[in-house]
């Protein structure tokens, strides 16, 4: 089996990609925001098979790990309330395709974060989502400013609430920041890298798993830099008088495989431990032509793990089992399957 843990519904209905810029017109304007439109489940369907669907059986993947756009999340647009209508949407859309493709996805919400604002919103919203939708996890955004990083780090208390409901509902979170606003980040060439990173340095500076012994995060894109600069890593934890990286994160940060060239697949599989890299694509995303290289699609991920030098049952791993053992409620539902 070949799960794969990071999708986006990219290919969204043009009816609801028109109703967010019609609802922050609204909110310019100082008016309501307009009736969400009907969107049929023909439109859906069209909108996944001749996309997502086409590409997932091409490349052999059993199930996608599928949530709302990354780079339209937009917390930083808006308010609270604009946010908080806005995420509905979009985990309503994802409810509904994994409803009509219920074999090919499983959900994953977005949470209605907003500069300034507490929490609140973002744990009914959690709470809506696994116990009535069905989902199996979120998407954290650890700078709703999009791109002022003006936000506290992931280790403040100021997130604990939502990390004690995570913790209660057993389920972890991609850390996955939205559109860029800073003129000086490209929103997936530099802001996704920049967050990934900084990420991963602030739960390395910080003492969070001591109080969350069980929280789970997934860090895309491979894990921005960290894979790359592991000794650097390995080097700034030692000088700050913090344990090894062995203990101190990886029991509870996984890397996925959103790497879009062999070479930083192999570099991602010799630095970091197998149990802690999931398979994915985050198809279709950032990159989605075809590299003139190899004459293959940049983003299917799948031919550089057949392709690594790596023994099949770590291979087993990396497709099947490590996402199991993140996404508790995904073995769940796999098992119930049987």
């Amino acid at each position: 089996m070949i799960l794969d843990c990071h999708g986006h519904y990219t290919t969204a209905p043009e009816l609801h990609n028109q109703w967010r810029i019609d609802q922050l017109a609204a909110f310019k304007a100082g008016q309501p925001s307009p009736t969400y439109p009907t969107i049929s489940d023909e439109s859906i369907i069209e909108s996944i098979a001749s996309n997502q669907l086409r590409l997932i059986n091409d490349r052999g993947i059993d199930l996608t790990i599928f949530s709302p756009r990354a780079s339209a999340m937009g917390h930083h647009e808006g308010d609270q309330r604009i946010s908080v209508e806005w995420t509905t949407a979009c985990n309503n859309l994802i409810k509904r395709v994994v409803d009509l493709f219920p074999e090919t996805f499983v959900g994953v919400c977005q949470l209605p974060q907003s500069p300034g604002a507490d929490l609140t919103e973002s744990i009914k919203e959690l709470e809506r989502c696994v116990n009535e939708l069905g989902f199996i996890g979120c998407n954290l955004n650890p700078d709703p400013s999009g791109g002022k990083w003006d936000s506290l780090p992931l280790t403040d208390k100021y997130w604990y609430p939502l990390y004690e409901k995570m913790v209660e509902l057993d389920v972890p979170a991609m850390i996955h920041v939205s559109a860029s606003c800073n003129p000086n980040f490209h929103a997936t060439g530099a802001h996704y890298m920049n967050a990934d990173t900084t990420a991963f340095m602030q739960l390395l500076q910080g003492n969070l798993f001591a109080d969350f012994p069980t929280l789970r995060f997934i860090i895309p894109h491979g894990g921005g830099a960290a894979p790359y600069h592991w000794g650097r890593y390995r080097g700034l934890a030692d000088m700050l008088k913090q344990p090894g990286l062995d203990t101190h994160l990886m029991n509870n940060v996984f890397f996925d495989t959103c790497v879009y060239h062999q070479p930083g697949i192999d570099l991602l599989l010799d630095v970091i431990d197998n149990k802690n890299i999931l398979f994915g694509s985050e198809m279709i995303g950032a990159v989605r032509g075809i590299d003139p290289q190899t004459g293959e699609y940049f983003d299917d991920t799948k031919r550089y793990i057949d392709a690594a030098d790596i023994s099949d049952q770590e291979r087993e791993q990396i497709f099947a089992i490590n996402a199991q053992a993140v996404f508790p409620r995904l073995k769940q539902r796999l098992e119930a399957l049987v």
